[in-house]
């Protein structure tokens, strides 16, 4: 395999589709007379090769980067001597982006991850604007004669760590204001995006100011870590400070679908920080918040603070994003709307919404074969099947949700879900603990405010024994988000019940809003350990009427069928785990 090192220049015409719906023969003839005109002899000034022509776009190498951003340059400022005296709506720009990097050679073509940074950087880039990796910057500074303007670190798609971004000033159609040229591009409509306003100092003590920005520059850390937005950075956000804003202009000037404003007030000992998530366009707000707490550990504080905020509002956007998608029409359903389309079918948890989420994500998959949010959720939904009473073949189920599981870290590593469900594979399938461990470990550290995260850790640890460890995980889920999800709350039902815990058990059960049929059957047997018989019997003819209602469960007399269910609902790694329950449901009255 040869490698060599290129800079590599890749451009594209906006609005290409639009240009063709107008005038398809005028405009081919006015490209290819620019591709003949303008690029052909630039290219042969700055020593470029032509790697690929497609249409619309064009992928150059250059062995130098001095040469590749000279060429970018004369072509965008010829192009716009070209575009002079024709009408707004028929002018030919180029977006431009360029990075440098090692490059793999296999004939005339070029592929790797250098080829991917340039493509990406074309695609967000504004129009008539030239975008550089900070790679070509640091190559080409004081060697040419034009400036600079940093735009921070950006996440692109399917690159898995953020870019640092500039741009040829004086270059562009949105010179005033490069963000805003992002918000038509690909990159901004394939998945919602977000900005964190400073918050507001009430304290009326400048000296307090740190600590407000301190959480807007945490909260931005924080969303920034869900792989599914896409969050812009906090120095193109605080443009805003101390100013009048009004939250629509806001969205437009930052390319934004979501607003995130917030306020600091201290008095005393005494902290309150108010929180608002706004859709940018109608103002509406989607979720509001207000922290009181006593300022002990100031740090302490902020930190708890941001992990409640940044797992509340992630899951708020989804939720406004996945009405958005159901009222949409068939006909202009995204990928993105398909995934969340289909997200909505998995939660029912049906055999039939989860096959038909299962075609939804196909259909993402086929529209986005590089997408790994696609195979991310097309595996979960071999997970509902894996665990339902529905399947023919349990393990097939699993077996295939670990092959599309390895296929979207291929496609980004780094995305948190996707050790999730190597971790929830590892353990299924093989029953290895301590890969499975390792795997949802890593998850975590890369996005510790998930909730998913620390729930199936909760329910990993549990499984093993480790009980402390299963309550502590969900402790912190509880941190993160108070109103927790069902499932997580049935780790700490089972864990404080195997602790002995019986009355925390029963008062876990009872927060859950829509619990499991297996958890009356939990807490019957707390009841039971208690002495209180009457609640005990409750709980379980509850249980007993809830596995009718579903068809599931064996005949009342069928101990060794008890058992088996109880092993499937429960897959304790320790035998003498669930015979501590079985002690307790031979004394609700299950024949176990």
């Amino acid at each position: 395999m040869e490698r060599r090192l290129a800079a590599i220049l890749a451009a594209d015409v906006v609005g290409y589709t639009r240009l063709m719906e107008i005038d398809e023969a005028g405009t081919l003839d006015v490209l290819t007379a620019r591709w003949r005109n303008i690029l052909s002899p630039l290219l042969a000034e700055h020593h470029g090769r032509i790697v690929k022509l497609m249409g619309d776009g064009v992928l150059v190498e250059f062995a130098s980067a001095v040469n590749a951003v000279r060429c970018a340059v004369d072509l965008q400022k010829r192009m716009e001597e070209a575009n002079a005296g024709l009408a707004e709506d028929r002018k030919i720009l180029l977006r431009v982006g360029i990075n440098l990097g090692d490059v793999i050679v296999e004939g005339d073509d070029l592929y790797g991850e250098c080829v991917n940074i340039a493509a990406r950087l074309e695609s967000i880039a504004s129009a008539g604007g030239i975008w550089l990796s900070e790679t070509v910057v640091d190559h080409v500074r004081n060697k040419i004669e034009v400036e600079f303007e940093d735009l921070g670190r950006q996440s692109v798609k399917n690159i898995a760590q953020p870019i640092r971004i500039c741009r040829v000033s004086g270059i562009g159609a949105h010179e005033g204001n490069p963000v805003m040229a992002m918000a038509g591009s690909d990159e901004f409509h394939a998945k919602p995006s977000i900005a964190v306003l400073p918050f507001v100092n009430l304290s009326g003590d400048s000296e307090q100011r740190y600590f407000s920005d301190g959480i807007a520059v945490d909260i931005v850390a924080g969303l920034s870590r869900f792989r599914q937005l896409l969050v812009i950075a906090h120095h193109s956000s605080f443009q805003f400070r101390d100013k009048e804003v009004d939250l629509r202009r806001v969205g437009h000037d930052l390319g934004v679908r979501y607003v995130v404003v917030g306020s600091v007030r201290t008095a005393g000992t005494r902290l309150r920080v108010a929180v608002q998530l706004i859709e940018a366009a109608t103002g509406n707000h989607i979720w509001v918040e207000r922290y009181d707490r006593e300022l002990e550990d100031v740090f302490a504080v902020q930190d708890e603070i941001t992990r409640a905020v940044v797992a509340s509002i992630a899951g708020r956007i989804e939720d406004s994003d996945r009405r958005r998608a159901l009222r949409k029409s068939v006909a202009s359903l995204t990928a993105y709307d398909l995934v969340l389309r289909g997200k909505d079918r998995l939660e029912q948890g049906a055999q039939e919404d989860v096959l038909e989420a299962r075609a939804l994500f196909r259909r993402c998959r086929e529209m986005e074969p590089d997408c790994a949010e696609a195979y991310i959720c097309l595996a979960e939904t071999y997970f509902y099947e894996a665990i339902s009473n529905w399947t023919a073949d349990s393990a097939a189920a699993a077996a295939q949700l670990f092959e599309l599981t390895q296929e979207a870290a291929r496609l980004d590593d780094q995305d948190s879900r996707v050790h999730l469900g190597l971790a929830w594979a590892h353990w299924w399938i093989n029953g290895n603990y301590e890969i499975a461990e390792a795997q949802i470990d890593e998850a975590i550290a890369l996005n510790p405010n998930a909730l998913d995260n620390y729930c199936f850790k909760g329910w990993l640890s549990t499984c093993a024994g480790k009980l402390e460890q299963g309550i502590w995980c969900s402790s912190e889920a509880v941190r993160r988000a108070p109103n927790l999800p069902d499932h997580c709350l049935t780790t700490r039902v089972i864990a404080e019940y195997l602790l002995g815990r019986y009355d925390q058990a029963i008062a876990t059960f009872g927060r859950m809003l829509h619990p499991p049929a297996p958890m009356f059957a939990w807490v019957a047997a707390s009841y039971a350990n208690l002495d209180r018989a009457i609640d005990a019997h409750a709980a379980l003819a509850a249980f007993r009427a809830r596995l009718q209602a579903e068809e599931a469960g064996p005949p009342a007399d069928d101990a060794e069928g008890w058992r088996l269910y109880w092993s499937k609902c429960f897959p304790a790694k320790e035998p003498a785990s669930l015979e501590r329950l079985y002690t307790g449901l031979r004394k609700a009255g299950l024949p176990i």
